[in-house]
């Protein structure tokens, strides 16, 4: 495979600059610099590989730790193969070349190259994914992040009120409810609890739609007996919760922000006619566990798996591949570690409400646990199971039909 290419390129990826090993199909090194990062960098990158291909970027085959970014991105476009590969795998690669240890990126980028040349089956070939696909994946990951800070806000607020409030929590205890933040910020005290009218509670419930509770509940709750605390350290405590009220509230409007702009883009991406994998989204949302968020996340974190209907390489990034140990008599089936997370996660949530909503995940769910899995080990397998349903139907174009699964034999 590795005769298509002449040159077999290595690059030390960093965020300020990147070293450069240009090899040729002989191991011979023909060039060695460190180029910035930046647009003339790049540039700088992209003139000496045409020129020493004779204008023949095909007959180069680039090696990189990162799949995406400026330079790898560059590159593509300009036709160059560009292949990535697991920091795992270039921690193995150099030992071939030392046992000391010894690392520096000279090194490892000569490292990266000849491994190229010669083990260029074991590398993954990148492919630029579309637009629309780029914008989904930013927006998944970026919806991610601020759902970590909603939680760890949410976590903040719940310890301050256990400090000096805990009467507060009794009706709420998630503390993100709109309704609670507003009425934290009525009686950010208990003395001002005691304070609050029946009307500016029912105001207040039936302003949010909260039927759950009445204001006398309410009352009741809030007039239980407080804490005694130093003198101050309420009141400390009360102003340290009024600040991160609004800070929940802004996190919450960027995260339905977001939401919209992700249901937007998945209908665009739904009637997209120019490539068929953007109407792979009407088949991934018929799954029953699907919703928005995981057929984001699937499209952004696994774009060319599902293009190519590639069953292993899915199973492999979302974790629910085992690995297997074996030595001499010795076998054992683990979990399997290195994969996506955010894939990991997406197929966790979907296999939950998947064997909640379907017969047939609930059956397969049941037996593996009566087979005497951990709940968690039956979730990926019934995973596993729904990957293997997904790529079927992506293969065939068909949407998902219950009736079809039934009365199949569970493995």
């Amino acid at each position: 495979m590795s005769q298509q290419y002449r040159f077999f390129v290595g690059i030390d990826w960093a965020k300020e600059e990147h070293t450069i090993c240009v090899l040729d199909s002989e191991q011979r090194i023909l060039d060695r610099q460190t180029i910035k990062h930046s647009g003339a960098g790049i540039a700088q990158l992209v003139e000496l590989l045409t020129k020493l291909s004779d204008n023949s970027p095909q007959s180069v085959a680039v090696a990189i730790e990162t799949p995406r970014g400026a330079v790898v991105e560059s590159l593509v476009e300009r036709g160059f193969a560009v292949y990535s590969l697991n920091p795992k795998q270039m921690d193995r690669f150099r030992d071939r070349h030392t046992v000391a240890g010894a690392k520096d990126d000279r090194r490892d980028a000569f490292v990266m190259a000849d491994a190229l040349r010669t083990d260029l089956p074991l590398f993954h070939r990148i492919q630029l994914d579309h637009p629309l696909v780029i914008r989904i994946r930013e927006l998944s990951r970026t919806d991610e992040d601020l759902q970590q800070d909603q939680v760890r806000a949410g976590h903040q607020l719940r310890e301050l009120l256990n400090r000096y409030y805990p009467q507060m929590l009794a009706l709420c205890p998630s503390v993100d409810e709109p309704w609670f933040w507003e009425l934290v910020e009525l009686a950010p005290l208990p003395v001002k609890a005691a304070k609050l009218s029946k009307s500016k509670l029912d105001h207040l419930l039936k302003n949010h739609r909260i039927r759950r509770l009445d204001a006398a509940t309410v009352r009741a709750a809030l007039n239980v007996p407080a804490l005694k605390l130093a003198p101050g350290a309420a009141e400390a405590a009360a102003e340290h919760v009024l600040l991160i009220l609004p800070m929940l509230r802004l996190l919450m409007r960027q995260r339905k922000d977001l939401q919209s702009r992700m249901e937007v883009l998945l209908e665009q991406m739904s009637t997209e006619g120019e490539f068929s994998e953007h109407r792979d989204v009407a088949v991934l949302l018929s799954l029953p566990g699907v919703g928005r968020v995981i057929t984001a996340t699937m499209l952004a974190e696994a774009s060319q798996a599902l293009a190519e209907r590639d069953y292993h390489a899915l199973r492999s990034y979302a974790g629910s591949a085992p690995v297997t140990r074996q030595s001499g008599k010795r076998k054992c089936v683990l979990m399997r570690q290195s994969c996506n997370q955010r894939l990991r996660n997406a197929l966790y949530h979907w296999s939950r409400v998947s064997m909640q909503a379907d017969p047939r995940s609930k059956e397969h769910y049941a037996a593996l646990r009566a087979k005497g899995h951990s709940h968690g080990r039956a979730l990926r397998g019934v995973g596993d199971r729904l990957l293997a349903v997904l790529v079927s139907m992506l293969t065939t174009g068909t949407k998902y039909d219950p009736a079809r699964r039934m009365g199949r034999t569970t493995q």
